[in-house]
């Protein structure tokens, strides 16, 4: 009598396959420009870059200006890490220029996603960013698929909202200020608000002054810009095209200006402002740093203290930097922004195909691999601009 013994079958085994994709690396060194407070993401952005297959580090201490910790990076997949590690990633995150010094520590032919920042690009860094090869990336020229600049356009907004916030402030600070309501009351009449330009940023602040019961008025060179502003606004803005005349009554009266760039860009010289009232409040929410209003002193709201931004001798003063005053909102804003656009670079072999396949990429490059194929880039080091579209069809 034989046993009735039964012989093991192979059975089909689930096995791990390599993707071949390739896992790059995202470095967040902390920011040494006090004149940037704005950090591209939070540990809740981060997270989602770690489940999309980013390894991301974080220098220790980066993101203080936030008010996040280390552990609150660490507990989202984060690597903590030291600054020559994060500037030794595939691609570093860092809105102010770098230094000469730390672009010389990134990986030769890195991604460098910045913001353009012309007024604050030195000689030195731009030939550091060109000798290392990096492929450097101006986050607010990027453009999505229809033709919008997501990075721009929501830091647009947040500028144009934190300028009249602290604006409201100022004005009802009552030993430094006027001690009066921007909106006023039944009786009183509101202050004037004035808007150069009718842009994201321009419609922000008209938004959020007409709210609090001001009267705006808009101005703009481009008709059909301020038709879709009023539009936009509910018609609760007057809107004027830039007849210089009309501009100067609208001035002299206005409590707070607003000026978010327009082109050709008016100078707004002494003698204007020397006409307008004292105390006005007067905010550049350009990259210019306030030469719109060359006589005006200008405070930097990344830089100043509190008794700094109060109104003090000489009473009329330019803000500048708005959005760096409100960080944290700006850096989950950022977060959102580079979880989407991100997202199309993890199925790619390298940095330089990400440009090859994303048009939005391209139009944002600043250098790439050792030549400068952005006009204010070559201009700034001397240099012949170079059409990007040639080195992507031979690379």
């Amino acid at each position: 009598m034989t046993d009735n013994i039964q012989t093991p079958t192979a059975q089909e085994q689930p096995v791990a396959t390599a993707t071949g994709r390739r896992l790059f690396s995202i470095g967040l060194p902390r920011c040494c420009d006090p004149a940037e407070r704005r950090f591209p993401l939070t540990p809740e952005g981060a997270a989602m870059l770690v489940e999309q297959g980013f390894d991301v580090r974080i220098e220790s201490g980066a993101a203080a200006t936030i008010h996040y910790t280390d552990n609150q990076y660490a507990a989202a997949g984060v690597r903590v890490t030291d600054r020559d590690e994060t500037l030794g990633c595939d691609i570093v995150m860092h809105l102010a220029p770098l230094t000469p010094s730390d672009i010389r520590k990134m990986r030769r032919g890195a991604m460098l996603l910045t913001l353009s920042a012309f007024c604050r690009l030195t000689s030195p860094t731009i030939e550091a960013l060109l000798n290392r090869h990096i492929i450097t990336v101006a986050i607010d020229l990027i453009r999505d698929d229809r033709g919008n600049r997501p990075f721009a356009d929501i830091l647009s907004e947040i500028d144009g909202r934190a300028a009249m916030a602290r604006a409201s402030s100022l004005l009802a600070d009552s030993v430094h200020g006027k001690g009066i309501l921007l909106g006023g009351v039944a009786g009183i009449v509101p202050c004037e608000v004035t808007v150069i330009g009718s842009g994201i940023a321009a419609c922000a602040a008209a938004r959020s002054a007409s709210g609090a019961g001001a009267l705006v008025r808009m101005f703009d060179n481009d008709v059909y810009r301020l038709r879709r502003a009023e539009r936009e606004l509910d018609c609760r803005v007057v809107s004027s095209a830039l007849h210089p005349r009309v501009l100067h009554n609208a001035l002299r009266t206005a409590d707070v200006v607003i000026y978010t760039g327009v082109s050709p860009t008016p100078v707004i010289d002494h003698d204007t402002v020397a006409m307008m009232k004292r105390g006005v409040i007067i905010f550049d929410l350009t990259d210019d740093c306030g030469k719109a209003f060359p006589s005006v002193p200008t405070i930097d709201l990344a830089l100043a203290s509190p008794l700094d931004i109060s109104l003090t001798e000489p009473s009329r003063a330019c803000y500048i930097n708005a959005g760096s005053a409100v960080a944290r909102t700006a850096a989950m804003a950022l977060s959102n922004t580079f979880a989407t656009m991100l997202r199309s670079i993890v199925d790619t072999e390298g940095l330089n195909s990400a440009l090859q396949l994303l048009p939005g990429l391209q139009c944002a490059a600043l250098t790439f691999l050792g030549k400068p194929v952005n006009a204010e880039i070559a201009a700034a080091v001397g240099r012949r601009c170079v059409d990007i579209g040639i080195y992507l069809t031979l690379s």
